[in-house]
């Protein structure tokens, strides 16, 4: 095979989730060489994987943008074309190039958006579901196999697992921050990223209740630890509550910024002995860079995540858990079920570290 084109357009969090194909693609077809379309803003996340050949960016939002990217690509004949988007436009582009072999969504002569028999086992749980929304969602439930697993079935190759390599510019830029906030040998340092943005509020743990689970984790530790504040722009008077709770208590704290770049981010995760986090970019990131994770799960599938040995993962208890609803219950996220995740997977990385 000499050719191999994946389309991926989703959240940042998918773009990560899907490189976990690479390491079998390479494997299973050991001559291809891999294009990878994703968002412009999710470049970063996919352009220093040494498994990726060629990096694409695409706006999705622009029908410029994907024709020029048509155009650009209309000259190849691929040999397979994995479209794991049910966008529109990205259904369309996949139509439109010529290939030996169609993996995923397109659209239909009649302007549908379909998909091939062989990915259904993604697509049947989506939003193109042929059996249609109800039924996708109650598959969705249903599901217990993690999306890189999935990925790997219907592909044929064996479960792989996401990396994120740092360059130098953004690894020299974790050792400042480091060094401006005196972090150097500082351990246990772990980081809470339990916000998510504007639109999911519930899969947020309350500013009370992280402050409430940083003093209970303290609180069981012979070093005590330091705590790295993680967040988004939506997230700056959140974080600022947190720290002055953090800092009320007594605990040692630090802001991350919540204007990262997208590598600097991470760079700043990767410090981290342990990521706290809902279920958002920066537990795919911590996953890719092997930082150990306890993540929280209300109104997404906890069973979705592959979490590679890497930390535990706490469910809600509630009724609609896993109904992607923005104002599922999560008051069962509680600190008192989180707090013995943390300690244990603090534990396994102060191992780990010897």
């Amino acid at each position: 095979m000499n050719s191999q084109l994946i389309i991926k357009t989703a959240a940042l969090g998918d773009v990560l989730r899907t490189a976990s194909i690479l390491p079998g693609l390479k494997e299973r077809y050991r001559d291809c060489s891999i294009t990878w379309l994703t968002a412009t803003g999710a470049v970063d996340l996919v352009s220093t994987n040494p498994l990726i050949d060629r990096v694409v960016a695409v706006d999705a939002g622009s029908q410029k943008s994907v024709d020029d990217i048509t155009l650009r690509l209309g000259s190849t004949r691929w040999n397979h074309i994995i479209s794991l988007d049910d966008e529109v436009a990205l259904c369309g582009l996949a139509s439109r190039l010529t290939c030996d072999e169609l993996s995923g969504a397109y659209l239909s002569d009649d302007g549908r958006r379909v998909y091939t028999p062989d990915v259904a086992p993604w697509f049947d749980m989506g939003i193109i579901s042929v059996y249609g929304k109800e039924r996708a969602d109650e598959l969705k439930v249903l599901n217990q196999k993690s999306h890189p697993q999935i990925y790997a079935d219907m592909l044929g190759i064996k479960m792989g697992k996401p990396r994120l390599l740092l360059t130098d510019e953004t690894r020299a830029n974790a050792e400042r921050f480091s060094r401006s906030h005196s972090l150097e040998g500082r351990h246990p340092l772990i980081g809470l990223n339990t916000g998510a943005g504007g639109r999911w509020v519930s899969k947020q743990l309350s500013v009370e209740r992280t402050i409430e689970l940083a003093r209970m984790v303290s609180s069981e530790q012979t070093q005590k630890p330091t705590f790295v504040v993680f967040g988004g722009p939506p997230e700056v008077e959140r974080n600022k509550s947190i720290i002055a709770g953090l800092t009320a208590a007594g605990l040692a704290c630090v802001d991350a910024g919540n204007n990262n770049a997208l590598l600097n981010f991470a760079g700043l995760v990767g410090l981290c002995d342990l990521l706290v986090t809902s279920d958002s970019l920066a537990l795919h990131i911590a996953l890719a860079l092997d930082v150990r994770v306890v993540a929280f799960f209300a109104p997404t599938s906890a069973a979705e995540i592959e979490l590679y040995g890497l930390g535990e993962k706490i469910a809600s208890t509630a009724a609609d858990y896993c109904s992607y609803r923005a104002d599922a219950d999560n008051s069962t996220i509680t600190p008192e079920r989180l707090t013995p995740c943390v300690l244990r997977q603090l534990q396994l990385s102060a191992k780990a570290q010897g």
